[in-house]
C-alpha cells in the first residue's frame, strides 16, 4: 500500500514539473516575439549619415514644422578688436593725506606773510622814530628787521614743503589729479571720487597698446563677476606701474556702487584703428558640447550640419564671429538641442554595432 501511495505521488511530480517546463517554454517565445514586433514598431528610418568625415542629419520640411525648427539668417557685421587687460580700484586715503599736508603748508605760509606784512609795518615805525632824534633805541629796529627776515625765512620753507609736497603728489597720481587736490575749494570731479559716487580705477594696459583718447570709455567687470559689466571713462595716465602686471597704467573713473577699494577688474579696451569683417550668431543658435560650442548650419532644404565655433567676442545680442559662416547663411536658433540629440543617438547605435 505504501508503495503505492509513493508511486502516484512520484508521478504526479513528474506531471507538474512538465506542465510548468512547458509554461516557461511558450511563455519565452511569446515574449521573444512581442520584442521583436515592438522593436520593428518603433524602428525609425536613420536621419544621421556621415560624408567625408562630415555628420548630416536629413530632416523633413515637414518634420521640421512640427518639431518647432526656427532657422536665422546670419548678417553681416563688424567688430572692434578689443585689449584685454586688468586694473584695481584705487584707494584714494593717500591722496587725500598728501593734500592735507600740502593745504596745511599753504595755509602756513599765508599766516606768515600776513605776519610779514605787519612786521614790516612796525619796523617802518620803530625805523622813523630812530631816525627822529633817536626816539627809539637802535637795537629795537634791529630786532624788527631780524623779525621780518625770521618770517620771511618761514615763508620760504613752507612755500618749498608744499611745493615737495605737490610733487610727490604729481609722482604719486600724476598731474589731472594733483591740479585737482592742491585747490583750496575741491572740484566737483574730485569730490565725486572722495565721495564714491564715483570709483577711481588703475587699468594697465600692454605696452603695445594705443593711448586711450581724452573722453574714451572701456567696459570693466570684477574678476569674480565677469558678467556685471561697468563703464569707465579714461581721466589720465597714472606713473605709478602695478607690480603685478606689468604694462603701462591709466586712471578711470567708474560710476557704479558695485565696486569697493582694492577689488581687481578685468578690462576691455577698443582698439580705435582694427575693425573686422563677420557675423553676429545669436545667443538661441548655440548648443554646448564636449565643453564646446556649436551651431547647425542649413545646407539646403532637408540637411543639416554642426559647426564649431569661437565665443571670444561677445555682444549684446550674441557672438561676433569670423570663420566658416558667412552672411546670410542660415543657423538653427530654435530646435538646436534636438538636432544634438539625434546626432547624439546615431553615435549610440553606431557604437552598440560594433
Amino acid at each position: 500500500m505504501n508503495r503505492k501511495i509513493i508511486a502516484i505521488v512520484a508521478l504526479q511530480a513528474l506531471l507538474i514539473v512538465g506542465l510548468f517546463w512547458s509554461l516557461v517554454h511558450f511563455a519565452k517565445d511569446e515574449y521573444e516575439a512581442a520584442n521583436i514586433d515592438n522593436e520593428e514598431d518603433i524602428e525609425t528610418p536613420n536621419r544621421v549619415s556621415t560624408v567625408d568625415g562630415q555628420t548630416f542629419i536629413t530632416v523633413s520640411a515637414v518634420t521640421q514644422l512640427q518639431s518647432g525648427i526656427k532657422l536665422s539668417a546670419l548678417k553681416v557685421s563688424s567688430h572692434q578688436a578689443n585689449v584685454r587687460s586688468y586694473g584695481v580700484v584705487t584707494n584714494l586715503d593717500p591722496l587725500l593725506e598728501l593734500r592735507t599736508r600740502y593745504l596745511a603748508a599753504k595755509a602756513e605760509a599765508n599766516i606768515v606773510r600776513a605776519m610779514l606784512a605787519n612786521s614790516k609795518l612796525e619796523f617802518n615805525r620803530l625805523n622813523s622814530l630812530n631816525q627822529d632824534n633817536k626816539n627809539i633805541s637802535d637795537k629795537m629796529v634791529a630786532n624788527a628787521a631780524t623779525t621780518i627776515r625770521t618770517e620771511e625765512a618761514r615763508i620760504v620753507a613752507a612755500e618749498a614743503s608744499a611745493k615737495n609736497i605737490a610733487n610727490t603728489m604729481q609722482q604719486q597720481w600724476g598731474l589731472l589729479l594733483t591740479k585737482l587736490a592742491i585747490n583750496n575749494e575741491m572740484p566737483q570731479q574730485l569730490q565725486v571720487l572722495v565721495s564714491q559716487q564715483q570709483m577711481l580705477v588703475q587699468i594697465t594696459l600692454p605696452y603695445d597698446a594705443l593711448e586711450p583718447e581724452a573722453g574714451s570709455s572701456i567696459d570693466i567687470s570684477p574678476i569674480t563677476a565677469a558678467s556685471l559689466k561697468i563703464k569707465a571713462t579714461f581721466i589720465s595716465r597714472a606713473p605709478n606701474s602695478n607690480n603685478a602686471i606689468p604694462g603701462k597704467t591709466y586712471f578711470y573713473a567708474a560710476k557704479t556702487n558695485e565696486l569697493r577699494a582694492g577689488i581687481q577688474v578685468n578690462a576691455a579696451i577698443p582698439q580705435q584703428e582694427n575693425f573686422t569683417q563677420g557675423v553676429i550668431i545669436p545667443n538661441t543658435a548655440v548648443v554646448w558640447y564636449g565643453g564646446q560650442p556649436w551651431v547647425y548650419k542649413k545646407v539646403d532644404q532637408n540637411h543639416f550640419v554642426r559647426l564649431s565655433i569661437n565665443t571670444d567676442a561677445e555682444t549684446d545680442i550674441g557672438w561676433f564671429y569670423t570663420g566658416n559662416l558667412q552672411p546670410n547663411d542660415e543657423v538653427v536658433t530654435r530646435g538646436a538641442q534636438l538636432l544634438l540629440s539625434e546626432e547624439f543617438k546615431y553615435q549610440i547605435t553606431n557604437e552598440n554595432d560594433d
